[in-house]
């Protein structure tokens, strides 16, 4: 290095630490009213990683959007969590800021053996540096196991259209639509995860639908396996067809014997002229201008006072007793942190970790599809919020910007809100009286809440994602799904896994599971696990010993080691799940204490035999506590999806640790999820009220526990 470099390095170095001790300086809680720490990258530093990755030219970067896979192209960009002990320190000790970095996934096409290699680059705002980093401990990622991007779907419609020329005709005559383009009435398809049934290949199902309004609801009947897993597209091949319960292995094959007679066809008809507008079903990603709106039609209405009972600043919401951060990554969704109750900090981190839609069936792709969110972007598959329809219309909407997939930052208006509203119910209610008419008298304490929403859209589904805070302390998360059904094409075999949508399509019986972290700190991060389990037994009679009473009694249990800690479905959690630090206490002498309860429809092993996959072996735990490790801050990753064979990150390890959890840091995983049947006034779009899940954390104050 020349002394011109050096000089320019070391000024640098001495820029950054001038400006990491100025930040010092500052008040521990926060950096011109927020904690800087958590918040999401802003579009200059998005643009100042892009230019400094482009300059480096042995990267050899070219766009994303270009139309090919050898090529080397930056996937995502966002903001790289520092490690939890420097954050704690900056935040609770006053020392200095920790070094803010992006985390980076390059997709390596243009070499000789392709790979995916994942980035830190800092500092922020002036990075100087990149290095690598593993989304697992120690392991990377494989190159067949990375996201689906937009430019190999182009190239996917592509192949598909050339491949399947042969079969014109044969589209024309049973769906009246076709996959040639520049043609109005065209064919369109969804890709059905994970890939084949090995880690090293990407071979994928697609299912052809019509290319309409909810075009999930418009299957052909026809569905293609595509080998892509060469980076240079004419190596790409068909390998199979599937169409009406039988397999073919080209498209030539089914052409041929189409033209035979030798093909029991499905003839598809409209139900509606092509001519007229499609009936309306969509979600709130895509709402129509013309769809009434609060101010077209009367209903009632979510009134908030004059002066606000919360506050934003930033990423950093106020509200009443409570103060937390929040962000919404683009790879895994939405992250509440720093939550601290009337001054303590309750937990440093709650966290959506994968959401998993399992399907069953007869048919390929029926039996293939296994969604898993994380592999899809759900932050940012997130769409702008309606106001009156997805959120009040006093709520506060957040703006978000992203880079994933993309060769810009991308902003997502409204893609959260934030509204206080009444609670279900009082908090607190009672009346008194002495069943005379000369006395009674009744107490009650009204119940409000704020409510953190954002939803996402993954395909054919919409999750609705809210963090809810309650006056009492108590803080609920819970997912609500709606959206499209997985209409698959009827087949007499079918009756066993599907429901009937409408005379040709039905509808998968299918599993939602949803991966909660939960990094709880209770007034300190020495945290025990403990759990409460009522039981009936014969109590003795002090009056009288030869008479004895059936009563409830509780049983406590300390759990000590990870693996003690990790339960099973198919056996019933204990009644009360508990964190406690028995280091300190609150104002009443108590044991500082707080509840965890898991709100779920699903107590047998939801996913029986895929649960085997390491890419989901959290969905073997309804519940699991383990020591907080730095190497552990996710369950999933974006490449579980395409590898849940040998993914980089398997919850399974977490636990095989076996670390001592007795006044440790720790960290509840929590799995809650439930089953789907389509019905008949529900045929083709799921509502929410059914289909709810979630948990709820309050303080736990019991005497003499």
């Amino acid at each position: 290095m020349g002394m011109a470099q050096k000089s320019l390095t070391l000024g640098w170095v001495t820029a950054i630490l001038l400006l990491q001790m100025a930040i010092a300086d500052r008040p521990r809680w926060s950096l011109n009213g927020r904690p800087r720490v958590f918040a999401d990258l802003s579009v200059y530093e998005i643009k100042i990683v892009q230019n400094f990755l482009m300059d480096k030219k042995e990267l050899q970067l070219q766009p994303s959007e270009t139309p090919t896979l050898g090529k080397n192209s930056v996937y995502l960009i966002e903001m790289l969590l520092p490690d939890k002990e420097d954050v704690l320190d900056f935040l609770d000790k006053g020392e200095r800021s920790p070094v803010r970095e992006a985390r980076v996934v390059i997709f390596f096409g243009a070499q000789k053996h392709p790979k995916v290699t994942e980035f830190a680059v800092g500092p922020m705002p002036l990075p100087i540096y990149m290095r690598e980093i593993s989304p697992g401990p120690g392991h990377d990622p494989s190159w067949a196991s990375r996201p689906i991007s937009k430019a190999e779907y182009s190239l996917i419609y592509r192949t598909l259209t050339e491949a399947t020329k042969s079969l014109h005709q044969f589209f024309l005559d049973t769906t009246d639509y076709s996959l040639k383009e520049r043609v109005e009435d065209y064919l369109t398809f969804t890709y059905m995860a994970p890939d084949d049934t090995k880690s090293d290949q990407r071979c994928s199902w697609f299912m052809l639908q019509r290319y309409m309004e909810s075009h999930f609801l418009q299957p052909t009947g026809l569905e293609i396996l595509l080998d892509h897993g060469s980076t240079e597209v004419q190596h790409w091949k068909v390998k199979q067809l599937w169409y009406n319960g039988k397999l073919y292995n080209s498209p030539e094959e089914l052409a041929q014997k189409y033209a035979d007679g030798e093909v029991s066809i499905l003839v598809l008809t409209e139900s509606v002229d092509k001519d007229t507008k499609q009936p309306l079903v969509f979600s709130s990603s895509n709402i129509p201008e013309d769809f009434p709106t609060t101010n077209s039609m009367a209903r009632p209405r979510v009134s908030e006072p004059h002066v606000s009972s919360y506050n934003v600043e930033d990423n950093t919401v106020f509200y009443r007793d409570w103060i937390f951060s929040f962000r919404l990554r683009p790879s895994s969704g939405l992250q509440i942190l720093n939550v601290h109750f009337r001054g303590v900090r309750i937990a440093y981190e709650v966290s959506v970790q994968e959401a998993v839609a399992q399907f069953g069936g007869h048919v390929s792709a029926g039996t293939q599809a296994k969604y898993m969110d994380v592999g899809w972007g759900p932050g940012s598959a997130t769409r702008q919020l309606a106001a009156g329809i997805d959120c009040p219309d006093t709520a506060t909407f957040l703006e978000v910007i992203h880079h994933y997939d993309t060769d810009r930052p991308v902003s997502y208006p409204r893609a959260l809100c934030l509204f206080e509203m009444p609670a279900e119910m009082p908090i607190r209610h009672h009346f008194n009286s002495n069943f005379r008419e000369d006395f009674n008298s009744s107490a009650g304490t009204n119940g409000h809440m704020l409510v953190l929403r954002t939803i996402s859209s993954v395909l054919h589904y919409d999750y609705i994602w809210d963090f809810v805070f309650y006056t009492n302390g108590a803080m609920k998360a819970k997912m609500q799904a709606t959206g499209l059904v997985h209409a698959t094409y009827y087949q007499p075999e079918e009756m066993r896994y599907i429901s009937q949508s409408h005379t040709h399509v039905f509808s998968n019986i299918h599993t939602h599971l949803v991966h909660y972290r939960i990094d709880l700190d209770v007034a300190g991060t020495k945290n025990r696990f403990q759990t409460l389990q009522i039981i009936r037994k014969n109590i003795t009679n002090s009056k009288n010993l030869r008479h004895q009473a059936l009563g409830n009694t509780l049983k406590q249990a300390n759990y000590t080691q990870e693996q003690q800690a990790a339960f099973y479905f198919g056996k019933p959690l204990p009644n009360y799940l508990i964190f406690s630090n028995l280091h300190t206490t609150h104002g009443m002498g108590h044991r500082s204490r707080y509840r965890l309860k898991t709100y779920s429809k699903i107590h047998q092993v939801p996913l029986p035999g895929w649960q085997k996959k390491q890419g989901v072996s959290w969905t073997r735990y309804p519940l699991a506590v383990t020591e907080y490790q730095d190497s552990e801050k996710c369950s999933s990753s974006i490449y579980s999806q395409n590898n849940p064979w040998d993914p980089p990150v398997v919850f399974e390890d977490f636990i095989q640790n076996n670390t001592n959890i007795e006044d440790k840091d720790l960290v509840a995983w929590a799995t809650v999820g439930f089953h789907n049947m389509p019905r008949s006034e529900a045929s083709t779009n799921m509502t929410t009220p059914e289909n709810s899940v979630g948990f709820v954390l309050r303080p736990f104050n019991l005497p003499g526990f």
